[in-house]
C-alpha cells in the first residue's frame, strides 16, 4: 500500500531550536526535527519502529540515515505498531533521553492520537485505566484479561463526532490504545487483531478500504527547553476513511486547537 500525506509541511516550533522538515522518497519516514540532542519522524505505517534481531525497522533505517557517529547514541524514547502512523521521537544524547524520561514521569510528555472507530460514540470524554497483559491465546497480542506481565494502562479519550477520537495515553503499554478501544467496544477501523471494521459502506454505497489500523499521532509537546511541539498531517488514507465514516468535517478541527 503506498503511503501519501496531505497537506503543509510538518511544522515544529520550539523557543530554543529550529524546524526542519525533509522528505524521503525511499524511506518510510519524514524527518520533521533534529538538533544534537532529538530527532523526531513522522512514520509511515508500513514499517516496525523496532525489530528483534535487527530485522528490518524504522530505528534501522533511520541509523543508515544518520550514520555511524549519530546512529550509536540512537535511543526511541517512543514507539508505534507497524500499522500506525505519526511521530516517533528518538535521542541521540544521554540528556536528551534523561529529560524526555522524567518528563514522562512527571506527566509533561504529551501524546495526542486521532483515532476512526466505525461504532459511533457514547458519551463524550472520559478516561480508561484498565490492566493490559500479553493475550493468552495469541501471545503477540494483548488483552484486558492477560495476567502474564500485567500492567496498569492509561487512557484519555475524547470524542469528536461519532466516529473520531482523541487519545491521550497516560501510560504506553503495547497496543495500549488498541486494546482499550476494542475493550470499550469501539474496536479502530481496519484494526483487525482487535475486532475492526476493515471497510465503510459510505451512505452514497461507495467502499472504502481500510488497509492498516487507522490510528495516527499528530502531536507531541516535549519537556526540551523551553518547550518543543511538533505535529503530522493526517495521512491520505486516513482522511480517506474518515470522508467515507462521517459528513461531520468539523471533527478533525481540535488538532488546530491542541
Amino acid at each position: 500500500m503506498s503511503w501519501k500525506s496531505t497537506g503543509n509541511a510538518v511544522s515544529c516550533t520550539s523557543s530554543k531550536t529550529h524546524e526542519r522538515s525533509q522528505t524521503f522518497m525511499n524511506d518510510p519516514f519524514r524527518v520533521v526535527f533534529q538538533d544534537a540532542d532529538l530527532i523526531i519522524v513522522d512514520k509511515a505505517p508500513t514499517i516496525a519502529t523496532t525489530a528483534p534481531k535487527g530485522g528490518d525497522s524504522l530505528t534501522q533505517r533511520l541509523a543508515q540515515h544518520l550514520g555511524a557517529t549519530a546512529s550509536a547514541m540512537l535511543h526511541a524514547t517512543s514507539r508505534l505498531d507497524r500499522p500506525v502512523s505519526g511521530l516517533v521521537t528518538y535521542a541521540l544524547s544521554k540528556r536528551a533521553e534523561l529529560a524526555l524520561r522524567e518528563g514522562r514521569a512527571a506527566g509533561r510528555y504529551t501524546r495526542v492520537y486521532v483515532g476512526l472507530s466505525a461504532v459511533p460514540a457514547d458519551g463524550d470524554e472520559g478516561e480508561w485505566n484498565v490492566p493490559i497483559g500479553i493475550d493468552p491465546k495469541k501471545r503477540k497480542l494483548r488483552s484486558v484479561h492477560g495476567k502474564e506481565r500485567r500492567q496498569d494502562a492509561r487512557t484519555r479519550y475524547r470524542n469528536h463526532g461519532a466516529h473520531t477520537l482523541e487519545l491521550r495515553p497516560i501510560t504506553g503499554r503495547t497496543h495500549q490504545l488498541r486494546v482499550h478501544a476494542a475493550h470499550a467496544g469501539r474496536p479502530l477501523l481496519g484494526d483487525r487483531d482487535y475486532g475492526g471494521e476493515r471497510r465503510v459502506v459510505s451512505t452514497d454505497g461507495r467502499i472504502t478500504s481500510a488497509e492498516r489500523v487507522m490510528l495516527h499521532c499528530a502531536f507531541l509537546r516535549l519537556p526540551i527547553g523551553g518547550g518543543l511541539e511538533v505535529r503530522a498531517p493526517l495521512p491520505e488514507d486516513f482522511r480517506a476513511c474518515h470522508a467515507a465514516l462521517t459528513e461531520e468535517n468539523d471533527t478533525l478541527s481540535f488538532l488546530q486547537e491542541i
